[in-house]
């Protein structure tokens, strides 16, 4: 019986093919060492099955004592003053989980301390580096949380919204608070599982001095722990394997950017040569078909020699859509410069046939004629020049080997990947418009 891969398999299939693929040049390596460490770290954590947990939110929000409840042990740092996590932290949580062969618990600093722009960038990118997101509330949604919580929905990153200190409201005021919350998060966060827990909770105790005094009670985390670990049994792998492959994705959206950037003026200088062939050819030549003959001529190698100066794998369906669409452009193109260059090429004929009968005067308009084949064909030239580069890009973006390709697949056709997802198809589909202002 054949074995259907599961979907993390496919995607560490998919990987391991793509990443033996690449093909660096010593300038690319030089450029992108930061984003190659951090997409083979990604990689090497997928092979071992280690997954990543990080806390995010405001500060003071408990998340040290969050993650210390869930450890069972007071590993990360807390105190009643706001900012006691001020680096990156992470400690492995001694939960076995099947499927994986470890998790990994990172807490972050506040991404609101004030004068700590350093320890809100480290957060976000600890977060970025994370599989799963827990964004940890106290009250209701505040715009800070609302600007982060948008921030980690379009990098593609998977949440779960935690509020904390629920010891401290009654069952009617927590349900009122969640309500509200709900009702603020972004369209794309509603789905979200939003859980009530108490990471610290404290009871007052009346002593026998008479003086009142608040006591640690256990945590109120059973909810939280129970998500946690179904999740990551059902869905760990999965969660590995989206993260890796958007680390992917991210890589080569770099990559390219980088190609098309130092390819843009080549590119100019290479349709620039090919529109001055093209119009010199037609200029002196006095047959119209082999003035069209010619242009096509110029026109497929221009295309192949883009092709080449781009670096972009292009193959299999992707190359041929794209050519699909040049023979249409240049199907209405051709048709026009056909119709254009029979006019023009017509009077010049006719101007060139009535020398005998002018003195030659007559060839003196046949030159302009001359110079607007040669103009038209300088035009399309550039047309079909830029219409490539175009077709390059999307193609490439298209091409179902790329990681971004296989996550918009997914994202099509698995409902839970779509879940994870959320708003990330949305954004990269963006991405052709950014990239549009590097083409010739």
């Amino acid at each position: 019986m054949n074995h259907t891969p599961s979907t993390p398999e496919r995607c560490r299939l998919l990987l391991s093919q793509w990443h033996s693929q690449l093909s660096l040049n010593q300038r690319e390596n030089h450029q992108l060492t930061g984003e190659l460490l951090a997409l083979n770290r990604q990689l090497k954590r997928l092979e071992q099955r280690r997954l990543r947990i990080a806390v995010f939110g405001r500060v003071g929000v408990g998340k040290s004592s969050l993650l210390n409840a869930l450890l069972g042990e007071d590993f990360f740092a807390t105190d009643v003053a706001h900012g006691s996590t001020r680096h990156q932290q992470a400690v492995d949580w001694c939960q076995p989980i099947n499927n994986l062969d470890s998790v990994e618990l990172v807490d972050t600093p506040g991404i609101d301390e004030i004068a700590a722009a350093g320890r809100a960038r480290l957060a976000a990118r600890v977060a970025m580096q994370a599989d799963l997101v827990m964004l940890v509330l106290d009250s209701d949604l505040t715009s800070v949380e609302a600007a982060a919580l948008k921030t980690l929905l379009k990098s593609g990153r998977p949440v779960m919204l935690v509020l904390n200190r629920c010891d401290c409201l009654s069952l009617e005021q927590r349900n009122a608070l969640l309500a509200s919350i709900r009702s603020r998060l972004p369209a794309a966060a509603r789905q979200l599982q939003l859980l009530a827990v108490a990471a610290a909770p404290r009871k007052a105790q009346l002593r026998a001095d008479g003086r009142i005094r608040s006591n640690t009670c256990p945590p109120q985390i059973e909810s939280l722990r129970k998500t946690l670990i179904n999740l990551l049994t059902e869905q760990g792998e999965l969660l590995l394997a989206l993260n890796a492959l958007r680390q992917a994705d991210r890589f080569y959206q770099a990559l390219k950017r980088g190609r098309l950037q130092r390819s843009k003026a080549a590119a100019q200088g290479l349709i620039g040569r090919f529109a001055a062939i093209k119009a010199s050819g037609v200029a002196v030549n006095p047959l119209v078909l082999l003035d069209l003959a010619g242009g096509l001529a110029c026109d497929t190698a221009l295309v192949m020699q883009l092709c080449q100066l781009y670096g972009l794998q292009i193959g299999g369906p992707a190359a041929r859509q794209l050519l699909s669409r040049l023979s249409g452009h240049n199907a209405l193109l051709g048709g026009a410069q056909l119709g254009i260059q029979l006019a023009l090429g017509a009077v010049r004929q006719l101007l060139v046939l009535a020398v005998p009968f002018t003195g030659g005067l007559s060839l003196a308009p046949a030159a302009p004629v001359a110079l607007a084949q040669a103009a038209l064909a300088v035009h399309t030239t550039q047309r079909t020049g830029r219409l490539t580069a175009r077709e390059i890009l999307r193609s490439s973006q298209r091409h179902q080997a790329q990681p971004g390709a296989l996550l918009r697949r997914l994202a099509a056709s698995d409902p839970q990947v779509r879940r994870w997802l959320v708003d990330w198809p949305e954004i990269t589909a963006n991405e052709p418009r950014q990239l549009q202002a590097l083409l010739p």
